[in-house]
């Protein structure tokens, strides 16, 4: 393996080690920080090719911040790139768990845990808002685009106050065919017009 590619793969497994070590709050309160690493910092990625892999991380099976991970270490390095950083993006949760669950009921019982924990929520909240926000910003502008997040975003907030259940997967799904129409549309449109 050539120097480069060592340094790529080593740079990748330090970075999501640094990511999942110091980032409280699950998968969402890390976009903010892989948008920054692998955007702005690294120039790994592009805007727009972050907000794609957000949204097949998010619409894949699992844990958004293991799928993220997997998805740009697979565009940084391939394989072995999706491999480490999936790796380096585990390691510390597990290890902080696995401590964690052998003395839970003490660890919970300190004062000092609880309160840390209360902040941490702030924290996470805002990172959650951050990166919503960034992606916002990101996000094509179309018509279509903006009426489909009002909607959303109505739509939440009124099954939030009427207490209906409804998943997460199905805002995802719904949307996706969605889109799936209207860029079908699109093209019969396109199609006739020639």
């Amino acid at each position: 393996m050539e120097n480069s590619k060592i340094k790529t793969l080593l740079t990748l497994f330090l970075t999501f080690l640094k990511i999942g070590a110091f980032t409280f709050g699950g998968g969402y309160a890390m976009i903010a920080l892989l948008e920054n690493e692998f955007v702005n910092e690294k120039k790994w990625l592009k805007d727009e090719e972050f907000l794609d892999v957000l949204a097949i991380a998010e619409s894949t099976p699992g844990p958004i911040a293991i799928n993220s991970s997997t998805f740009i270490g697979y565009k940084v390095a391939g394989f072995m790139g999706s491999f480490i950083s999936t790796l380096a993006m585990c390691i510390p949760s597990f290890t902080i768990i696995f401590i964690i669950s052998l003395f839970f009921d003490r660890f919970l019982s300190f004062t000092l845990v609880e309160y840390a924990f209360k902040g941490i929520q702030v924290c996470v909240v805002y990172l959650i808002f951050s990166a919503g926000l960034r992606m916002f910003k990101g996000m094509k502008k179309s018509p279509f685009c903006i009426a489909l997040f009002v909607t959303v975003i109505c739509v939440f907030i009124g099954f939030s106050i009427f207490a209906v259940k409804f998943s997460t997967i199905y805002y995802i799904l719904i949307s996706g065919a969605l889109g799936i129409f209207v860029y079908s549309v699109g093209l019969l449109k396109k199609g006739e017009k020639r």
